[in-house]
């Protein structure tokens, strides 16, 4: 996956990539289909202006009379006023068409990310996913909205100009017309090289922005660490990455708009000594070469305008693989379509079709291997745990306890063999279904911005006030609430940072109780909390996980003597099982553990008791 996220692009301007962006825009076709009929008005209007100028000049300027003056004046104001309308309108839909389709294209990327699995999370850095879904999304809506529609009456506006000029006199439109394949050379000449650039440029602004979240969530460890000097370089050398292939690129840019400003000053000079000597010649009249000469002159802004929008065309081609990349981005669990049509997806779940869950777990013939790993840490594994079973996984850390938790959990599946829950393998009902009956309590618990009121009944969210308080009260967390100023209705901060660690994991644990799940996992949830709070929840946890299937990932062995079964785990490998009483009779590895970490805890109590 690391590798995926280095990815580079490198093929040409894809204009399926475009189309698949302009589905966004569909819903709001009629809206897009009138800012380009009022952008389209607009450069008829400035094309018909110049004309305006030559009837001036010749009627009255070269006749020396003021008479019609009027009638031409307020024809000319009404020409005007009508644009200015036009562009007021075209600016309002503009907008609405960008803000839906920002809205749209963020949602897309955002609820496709709630369908990838786990796996994906756990090796892709948040960075990443923040720019594509924010910076991309914000790049592409800009486009679609004012950037191709700028090109449109670019090219309206070209064609226009062109075909009034050649109207007026069609020698001097051929000197004119004699820049466009040097335009179109250019081009092609730098359009590889500027997609290069900004290709690079974007993926670096990844890693900045990577750097950026990084800096922020570790600010509190940076400090304590003192290593902000360490950070600062190496963000530095990210941002000095960046700057130098803005720097080339922007040169690269320079050039191009430069040399193009190049050729429009030499046509225009061509245009005014050619049209010139036809004045004089009385070949021409002066009106006809002024509104000429304007034509000359502003026909080179909106071609300049095209080139400028097509390097942003071309730049935005990064943005657009990046955001169609992670559309197409694949999760590594799906439900098969029969699955999907009888029980419903993350997005419409079919919840009259589920069945009630019991909680028998079998593990038949399991061979797993992790998708980037070389060989298996389960083979041929076979268990059954029947209904209500506590099961207590311990091993060293790195050992590979969250390995059958995983796989229970359906986070990854068999690579061979078979998952049954109650008697079915879980691949023929959703995944929404077995994981809406888990409860799932972490060793770095997160909580959500907002209340605790709102935390906890994100377990559940149709439940009362007096079910999230009861759900509370039954792990101990009202004891944390009682503290806060506002009780329930005390904000926690961002990822909860206003409670300490112990005091997250409690209201992270009575949202799980408020679920009521059929099955219980507690990954190390008690390592976090201190001896007397531990304590006080662990009465609670043997109550709450009766009747209920379990698996507790355990840190303090003594916790889980009365565990109906105990999994031990080295290397990835369960190598002992059986109870607290039968493993330590076996005098085995758990014996070993298990011996260690007594003597270990004796002696702090022993240093905790010295005067």
């Amino acid at each position: 996956m690391a590798a995926y996220e280095e990815q580079e692009f490198h093929q040409k301007l894809n204009l399926f990539a475009w189309k698949r962006m302009f589905q966004f825009v569909r819903p709001y076709r009629k809206n897009f289909m009138l800012v380009i009929r009022l952008i389209l008005f607009s450069a008829l209007i400035d094309i018909v202006l110049p004309l305006f100028q030559r009837y001036a000049v010749n009627t009255f300027i070269q006749q020396n009379t003021l008479e019609g003056l009027g009638g031409f004046a307020l024809a000319y104001l009404g020409v005007i006023a009508a644009q200015t309308i036009g562009v007021i309108f075209f600016s309002y839909q503009s907008m609405y068409v960008e803000m839906n389709v920002n809205k749209d294209l963020k949602r897309a990327v955002f609820t496709h990310l709630q369908t990838l699995s786990f796996s994906y999370y756990n090796v892709t850095p948040v960075g990443y996913l923040l720019s594509r879904v924010m910076s991309d999304t914000n790049r592409i809506s800009g486009m679609i909205a004012w950037g191709m529609i700028d090109i449109l009456w670019a090219l309206a506006y070209v064609v226009g100009v062109l075909g009034a000029m050649f109207a007026l006199d069609a020698k001097l439109a051929l000197v004119v017309s004699t820049v466009v394949p040097f335009i179109a050379l250019l081009t092609w000449y730098f359009q590889s090289r500027m997609l290069s650039y900004n290709r690079k440029i974007r993926q670096i602004n990844s890693h900045i922005t990577g750097a950026f979240n990084e800096g922020i969530v570790g600010a509190k460890t940076s400090k304590t660490l003192v290593i902000e000097d360490q950070n600062f370089d190496g963000f530095s050398r990210i941002t000095d990455e960046m700057y130098g292939f803005t720097i080339k690129n922007a040169r690269l840019s320079g050039v191009y708009i430069s040399t193009i400003v190049f050729f429009s000053a030499v046509v225009t000079a061509l245009v005014l000594v050619k049209g010139g000597y036809l004045v004089m010649e009385d070949a021409m009249a002066l009106g006809t070469l002024s509104a000429f000469t304007t034509y000359a002159v502003g026909i080179f802004e909106p071609i300049q305008q095209l080139a400028r929008n097509f390097a942003d065309v071309i730049s935005l081609q990064a943005n657009i693989e990046r955001v169609t990349d992670l559309l197409d981005r694949e999760p590594d669990i799906v439900d098969s379509p029969e699955v999907v049509e009888k029980y419903g997806d993350f997005m419409e779940p079919k919840q009259e079709n589920w069945e009630e869950i019991r909680g028998d777990i079998e593990f038949r013939d399991v061979s797993f291997r992790y998708p980037d790993g070389q060989e298996n840490v389960l083979e041929h594994f076979n268990l059954k745990i029947p209904a209500g079973t506590n099961v207590a996984i311990v091993g060293e850390t790195g050992a590979g306890k969250s390995t059958l938790v995983n796989l229970a959990c359906r986070f990854f599946e068999p690579t061979e063999g078979q998952i049954l829950i109650d008697g079915r393998d879980y691949r023929e009902r959703s995944q929404l279904w077995l994981h809406s009956n888990i409860g799932y309590v972490l060793q770095s618990p997160h909580l959500f911005s907002g209340s605790v009121m709102e935390n906890i009944r994100y377990g559940r969210l149709e439940a009362t006030d007096e079910e999230v308080i009861s759900a509370a009260k039954s792990v101990s967390a009202d004891l944390v609430v009682d503290k806060l100023e506002q009780g329930y209705d005390s904000d926690v901060g961002e990822s909860g940072d206003r409670l300490s660690t112990g005091e997250k994991q409690l209201i992270s644990f009575a949202r799980a109780v408020l679920a009521d799940p059929r099955i219980f996992v507690l990954d190390e949830a008690t390592s976090s909390i201190d001896t007397q709070t531990e304590q006080l929840i662990q009465n609670a946890i043997a109550h709450l996980l009766q009747g209920r299937t379990s698996f507790v990932i355990a840190h303090r062995l003594s916790t889980i003597r009365q565990a109906d079964l105990i999994l031990v785990v080295k290397d990835g490998k369960i190598i002992e099982q059986g109870t607290h009483a039968q493993l330590m009779g076996q005098r085995g590895y758990y014996f070993t553990l298990y011996s260690k970490q007594f003597e270990e805890e004796a002696a702090m109590r022993t240093l905790d008791n010295r005067p």
